[in-house]
């Protein structure tokens, strides 16, 4: 006869809870925090290089 196995995922799931609301906010305001300094860092890095390109360009022109 086969045997039965137990799903570990189906173990996992009915493990979980529910977050305190106080915890689930401080997480969301965390992340919102870290993305908004990502992208500030990508606004910055990214053009950076071609920032100093024109630069460069326009006091070589003068």
């Amino acid at each position: 006869m086969a045997e039965q196995h137990k799903n570990p995922f189906k173990e996992l799931e009915a493990s979980l809870r529910e977050a305190p609301p106080g915890m689930k906010k401080k997480i969301m305001n965390d992340i919102a925090a870290a993305k908004l300094v990502m992208d500030m860092a990508s606004l910055f890095s990214i053009n950076l290089g071609s920032a100093l390109r024109k630069l460069f360009r326009t006091l070589g022109e003068n």
